[in-house]
């Protein structure tokens, strides 16, 4: 990950969540007004808070708008898949698995699903998928801060392990079965797919279930992250009955 993170909502989930944070660069003229809030809770943690022209802020390599805020942070700490599932509190775990996801954009909004649903953890592949960079960060809302995020080698193989582990996985995908006739109610593992191709043949195949998404409109998909909110909601509706 960079190691900075970028817009008031993420730096100030990253300081309410402990986070390691070295140095919070505020641009001059909000440091007394709209970032107030964000240079008291700093100081109050004795983090340097360093009063920055906006010129200088904006040579940052940037690819969302910093809002007057900068964190530099160390770099996030993946955490180990056996180390997340022996530390879990869940009695029924629920985890979420990329595969292939590569919109920035798309993988904060479905880590900050994720923290949303109370989620276990959030799983990607080392290669082919998004990078948990700013824009991850800042799209996620802060919920990257919370919600662990395991890197795993081979998904396929992941879930082979997992399942004997007593989970149950299930795709998105249109040519499955209503995801309203399945049953998730028990220890599940729920994998979106890339945006442009869906989930891929070999990790389809070793889903218990294939979902699909009932659509009533002319466009016959919805974009990955919502459709990884659309199908994650309907598993905490089966569980809360």
């Amino acid at each position: 990950m960079d190691n900075y993170i970028v817009g008031r909502n993420a730096v100030k989930e990253a300081l309410k969540s402990g986070r390691s944070i070295q140095r919070i660069m505020v641009s001059e003229d909000k440091v007394k007004t709209g970032l107030a809030d964000i240079v008291g809770l700093a100081k109050s943690q004795g983090i340097e808070v360093r009063p920055t022209p906006v010129k200088q802020m904006n040579k940052y390599d940037l690819e969302v708008p910093h809002q007057g805020v900068i964190a530099l942070v160390s770099a996030v700490q993946f955490k180990e898949l056996g180390e997340v599932l022996q530390e879990t509190t869940h009695e029924v775990p629920l985890l979420i698995l990329t595969d292939g996801v590569e919109d920035p954009h798309n993988m904060g909004a479905i880590i900050r699903t994720a923290e949303c649903v109370g989620a276990t953890a959030v799983l990607i592949p080392k290669r082919h998928n998004a990078p948990i960079n700013a824009t991850v960060a800042k799209t996620s809302a802060g919920a990257l801060n919370y919600t662990p995020v395991a890197k795993v080698t081979n998904l396929a193989k992941t879930m082979e392990e997992l399942k004997e582990k007593g989970l149950w996985f299930v795709c998105a995908d249109m040519g499955g079965e209503s995801m309203y006739r399945l049953n998730l109610t028990g220890p599940i593992g729920m994998v979106i797919g890339n945006e442009g191709d869906g989930v891929s043949r070999l990790v389809k195949e070793k889903c218990d279930f294939i979902a699909s998404i009932p659509m009533k409109g002319d466009i016959d998909s919805l974009n990955a992250s919502v459709a990884a909110g659309v199908l994650a909601y309907e598993i905490v509706r089966q569980r809360l009955q």
